[in-house]
């Protein structure tokens, strides 16, 4: 079922879809990673491209909850980001694109808020 998108401000990048799939950078037009369409709530993303470009996207719902803080870290499997509770994918950010990054990631299925720098 789609959701309804409340706040989608992206600077210097664009994505694939509506909400999810492959992220640009804008400024060198380098896939820069995979946003999963259905297991985030909201996501908050800054970042440096390793073109030099600084980029960002905040992307929530209309259904949207405010995520818990959780003090667990993302696990990596295969290349995804994925939440610890239930090992759901969230986002693939590719770290030979990206510089740096600062993101605030909430899990659709279990309200945890994770957040990691890089």
């Amino acid at each position: 079922m789609a959701r309804t998108v409340k706040n989608k401000e992206l600077v210097n990048t664009r994505l694939a879809t509506n909400y999810g799939g492959w992220m640009y950078c804008d400024t060198c037009n380098e896939n820069i990673g995979y946003l999963c369409y259905s297991t985030y709530d909201r996501l908050e993303l800054n970042y440096q491209c390793h073109c030099g470009s600084h980029g960002s996207a905040l992307l929530d719902f209309e259904d949207s909850k405010p995520g818990k803080n959780s003090t667990e870290e993302l696990i990596l499997v295969k290349n995804r980001l994925c939440c610890p509770k239930d090992n759901e994918p969230l986002i693939t950010l590719l770290d030979k694109k990206i510089d740096h990054y600062e993101m605030k990631i909430t899990c659709k299925a279990c309200g945890n808020q994770y957040i990691k720098v890089k």
